[in-house]
């Protein structure tokens, strides 16, 4: 009898734990990510500008991320799991901060990586929450509290002592031996091929001449450049050799393979810009503080 009480009371439990559903963590693809509408397009761009100059710079990671609300979590429990998620900040540095703002619930909350928990302190997260972002959001001025709360964060942030940043540089006198090489190599390497391609077409015929020179290729890319590379490059290799040399079937204006024009290989494929942000692998431990107004 007892059972039979229970069981249902133990369904409903069950249920509602297994049906409650987390708000989902966006995926941070700038520093800037507004899900609400509340900041104009100009006041994303200029926060966004100011963000980049300053990771630029110092190396650290902020971000500012509004959303309509976090759900049935606390905005502690919500930031710990877009920290996770994102990773912001450096690896091993850890000098990632998350400014959060739920705009339904009318929380906020700052969250700061190991690495900055000294500079950035609970009790400096919550006197910027407190004195700097609130007043402004209590009387609308929403990216006016976000952008004064920014320059609080980055000034602690640039007084403490952290790795310097690291840029990436478009080329390097480490890219190996081939550096500063590579469209005389693309040259001679087509010249080749297309030498090569007559002779053996001519010797051995067009099946076997595809296959000697596929597998030659693929050795070779391999060797210099690694497995994947060898794949990528003997496919596009092999499809060279495949295409007729004369006018063929199907070519225009008398030839058998054609760029542009609405046919063969056409640009604007490949990486867009605008984007390129990502974490970098930080960690989070909970730091920070949260406020309301």
């Amino acid at each position: 009898m007892k059972i039979r009480i229970l069981f249902p009371l133990i369904i409903f439990l069950f249920s509602s734990i297994t049906y409650a559903q987390d708000v989902a963590i966006p995926s941070l693809k700038t520093r800037v990510t507004d899900q609400t509408g509340t900041l104009s397009s100009g006041e994303i761009r200029s926060l966004e500008s100011k963000l980049k100059s300053f990771e630029e710079s110092k190396g650290s990671q902020v971000v500012i991320v509004l959303i309509p609300t976090t759900g049935d979590e606390t905005i502690e429990q919500y930031a710990i799991r877009l920290a996770e998620e994102s990773k912001v900040g450096r690896g091993g540095v850890d000098d990632g901060v998350i400014m959060l703002f739920a705009m339904q619930d009318r929380k906020m909350r700052i969250e700061v990586g190991y690495g900055l928990e000294g500079a950035l302190t609970d009790a400096l997260s919550k006197r910027i929450i407190t004195n700097v972002i609130t007043p402004d959001f209590r009387s609308g001025h929403f990216y006016s509290g976000i952008d004064g709360g920014v320059d609080v964060v980055l000034s602690a942030i640039s007084g403490e002592e952290l790795p310097p940043a690291v840029r990436q540089q478009t080329s390097s006198n480490d890219d190996g031996i081939f550096s500063g090489f590579g469209p005389f190599l693309l040259i001679f390497g087509f010249v080749f091929f297309a030498i090569i391609k007559a002779i053996l077409h001519k010797k051995v015929g067009k099946g076997k001449s595809v296959g000697i020179m596929s597998v030659i290729v693929f050795l070779l890319s391999w060797l210099l450049l690694g497995f994947a590379a060898a794949i990528f490059i003997t496919v596009i290799v092999s499809i060279f050799m495949a295409v007729p040399s004369g006018g063929g079937r199907g070519g225009r204006g008398g030839g058998g393979m054609y760029w542009g024009g609405g046919g063969g290989f056409s640009s604007g494929g490949g990486f867009s810009g605008g984007g390129g942000f990502s974490g970098g692998g930080g960690g989070f431990g909970g730091g920070g503080a949260s406020g309301g107004w």
